[in-house]
């Protein structure tokens, strides 16, 4: 039989990946939205809602990904008092600023007040790719 701390790891890492995956695309429709001609009202909508429901759907995601983490630091203390942990949590609260900067440039998009090209929208997009494996080689190899 299973034991519940594998339950719970597995379901985190699923959640992880699966937030990380909008966190990675988001962006990327940011990149398109940036490129959109000023006349081109429908593929401009298209996108917008496509932004839209996948921030949504990423901020569900997020959710249990955070719960399942802290229910493995806390519950289990997994990491506790080790230094590649704090260097976790650390870029986790990266990326939660990454998720929530994304629904401001998505609000700038909204009201048309984007001023950015689609060249940084394309470096941005990047920054999700580091947090990512960031935590991943501190999780996998505990340099620390």
């Amino acid at each position: 039989m299973i034991s519940a701390y594998l339950w719970v790891k597995a379901f985190h890492i699923v959640f992880v990946a699966s937030w990380f995956a909008g966190l990675f695309y988001l962006p990327r429709i940011f990149v398109n939205l940036a490129m959109v001609p000023a006349d081109s009202h429908a593929e401009r909508e298209r996108l917008l809602l496509m932004a839209r429901k996948l921030y949504r759907f990423s901020n569900i995601l997020m959710l249990p990904a955070l719960g399942l983490g802290l229910w493995l630091w806390l519950g289990y203390g997994i990491g506790s008092g080790q230094g590649w942990m704090h260097a976790k949590l650390l870029l986790v609260v990266g990326v939660i600023g990454f998720h929530h900067l994304c629904l401001g440039l998505l609000r700038r998009f909204e009201q048309s007040k984007n001023q950015r090209s689609h060249r940084w929208f394309r470096w941005f997009n990047e920054i999700s790719v580091l947090l990512f494996a960031a935590i991943v080689v501190l999780v996998v190899a505990k340099p620390f």
